[in-house]
């Protein structure tokens, strides 16, 4: 509480910046125009492919889609390339506090992840704990290790595997979410 001399009593209120209310691909794309800006990378969103099928015309000026559909199912959320290798990955979000349900993952984007791998490429997920505030880079590797398991042992990723078998991305001002160090790791490493 805060007393000011007229006795009126003003509660103070605690604000959290944690994210200044950015989503994760938000903060991710922001880091990426940061990667685009200091010539570090070239990493952009795909765009999800959409057919048009009907469109109103209220005034010439104000063309609105009333019908469309997605022509095909979206691969991954973001793709580019660093230092000569190509990057591939997308980025999840959960409110467990002890898991990442596997049902968060679609089948195509797996497979689309072990055609990067096959290729020679990076793949991997981007996956924020809401509860805890935690950002992690899972390996594509990790991914199909309990991807290939699911319907024998576990129907998620527990929030232990992230803490041994992930990486920790540090949130902080510029780039936000500096995910390219551990890709660096990956590249040192041949992971």
């Amino acid at each position: 509480m805060i007393n000011y001399p007229n006795k009126k009593k003003i509660a103070k209120k605690n604000i959290s910046h944690a994210n200044l209310g950015m989503t994760l691909e938000k903060d991710i794309d922001l880091t990426n125009e940061y990667y685009l800006l200091e010539n570090i990378a070239v990493i952009h969103k795909k765009p999800t492919p959409v057919q048009v099928v009907d469109v109103s015309y209220p005034a010439r000026n104000k063309a609105k889609i009333t019908e469309a559909y997605y022509k095909t199912p979206s691969t991954t959320d973001y793709n580019g390339i660093y230092k000569g290798k190509y990057i591939d990955f997308d980025a999840k979000e959960t409110n467990s506090a002890t898991s990442m349900p596997l049902s968060n993952i679609h089948p195509h984007q797996v497979e689309h992840l072990r055609k990067i791998s096959n290729a020679g490429g990076i793949g991997f997920l981007i996956v924020h704990f809401k509860k805890h505030n935690k950002y992690f880079l899972l390996p594509s590797r990790v991914l199909f290790q309990f991807w290939d398991n699911k319907e024998t042992l576990r129907k998620s990723i527990p929030y232990q595997a992230f803490l041994e078998f992930a990486y920790e991305i540090k949130f902080s001002l510029n780039p936000r979410l500096d995910y390219l160090k551990i890709v660096d790791l990956l590249i040192d490493n041949n992971i």
